[in-house]
């Protein structure tokens, strides 16, 4: 009987047994800067993610990036000069499903500086789930000072011509959705993928 009992605990706690996380913290576990490919409709886009300042952003965004969530959204704002921002929305304009959001990290010492990557929100300012946007600019009115700021948590190592080509394409207002900066051609993400560590 104890011997069986014995056996049976050791079984629920082993790590071959436990149940593994899906949070994203289980890709790249042990790697700090993991890099992923955003191959978009006008170019590819490489971008270090830094999981040390932003751990809840990073891990956040690799399980999106895990369950091929990003695969066919658009970049459906686009500002010349500020930023690039999609993430969220098929060709159609329909909404993807989002897991719950997180907790902002803004406070960790990334800046808005051009060519970082920063989760995009709503006014709450812990709203973040699944869009994103690239900085354009040193956009400084993005980070926190009396309010809550805009978490960067990443930056492009290869791809930023790509990314300045995507923000000067035409744009304009979507009277559909009553929204401003809608690029007139679809610029689309057709697939994020996890880079082997460098």
């Amino acid at each position: 009987m104890l011997r069986a009992l014995f056996i049976s605990i050791f079984l629920i706690s082993s790590p071959v047994f436990a149940k593994q996380k899906d949070d994203g913290s289980q890709i790249q576990a042990e790697n700090f800067y993991p890099r992923v490919k955003i191959a978009t409709s006008m170019g590819d886009v490489t971008v270090e993610l830094d999981r040390s300042r932003a751990p809840i952003a990073v891990n956040n965004f690799l399980r999106y990036v895990d369950k091929r969530s990003y695969e066919d959204t658009i970049f459906h704002r686009v500002v010349a000069d500020f930023i690039v921002q999609g993430g969220g929305y098929d060709v159609d304009f329909a909404e993807k499903p989002s897991f719950p959001d997180i907790i902002n990290e803004s406070g960790n010492g990334l800046k808005n500086e051009m060519y970082t990557i920063a989760m995009a929100r709503q006014k709450d300012p812990h709203s973040s789930n699944r869009q994103f946007f690239f900085n354009m600019n040193d956009n400084v009115s993005l980070d926190p000072g009396r309010d809550w700021g805009y978490t960067v948590f990443g930056y492009v190592v290869e791809g930023n011509e790509v990314l300045d080509a995507i923000s000067q394409v035409e744009t304009d207002y979507d009277t559909t959705w009553g929204w401003a900066d809608v690029p007139v051609k679809p610029v689309l993400i057709k697939q994020v993928t996890v880079l082997p560590p460098v």
